[in-house]
């Protein structure tokens, strides 16, 4: 990305970890429910695949999160196994993981494309996704780095309105 556009966001951040670690954090049910998700279940071919499997290409997906009501659910359009990972999220937004290691760390970088351009979307997604990732990889650097979560798990946050705007550790 060269320029910014409401088409699609980049987040970046060095944590220091393993490549597999990170890859497990991202790509395993186990490893998404250890630092993000209240629960993450994936299915291959209609079943549910265990909570300890890797992510494939064409699995499909269902995210729950702690404190309120949403689900997301999408598929898995690519992996290869170590540092990549593309999936679905937000409707037909496609968001990319890559794990590059650098000398000291490994840079993860976050990006979600193909977002619409009506202005619902730029505002819930390209606002609402690009605030709730940053928070989330500094959820993970602290939990890989430091044994922390900075998430809310036990405070039930539904009845604040714009909660997923408002809260910055949602």
């Amino acid at each position: 990305m060269n320029k910014l556009t409401w088409e699609s966001f980049t987040k970046r951040i060095h944590i220091h970890a393993t490549t597999e670690k990170l890859y497990w954090c991202w790509a395993t049910s186990e490893g998404l429910t250890s630092w993000f998700l209240k629960d993450a279940v994936f299915l291959r071919d209609n079943k549910p695949i265990n909570k300890s499997d890797f992510i494939k290409p064409n699995d499909s997906y269902f995210w729950y999160w702690h404190n309120w009501d949403g689900k997301e659910e999408g598929k898995i359009i690519e992996t290869n196994g170590k540092d990549f990972i593309k999936f679905l999220f937000a409707g037909s937004c496609e968001v990319t993981i890559n794990l590059e290691q650098k000398k000291e760390a490994i840079l993860l970088s976050l990006t979600q494309s193909k977002i619409p351009q009506d202005e619902k979307s730029k505002l819930e997604i390209f606002y609402g996704c690009s605030n709730g990732w940053t928070f989330w990889l500094a959820n993970l650097k602290a939990y890989l780095e430091h044994g922390i979560l900075l998430n809310e798990t036990g405070i039930d946050l539904k009845p604040f309105g714009l909660a997923g705007y408002e809260f910055v550790n949602m």
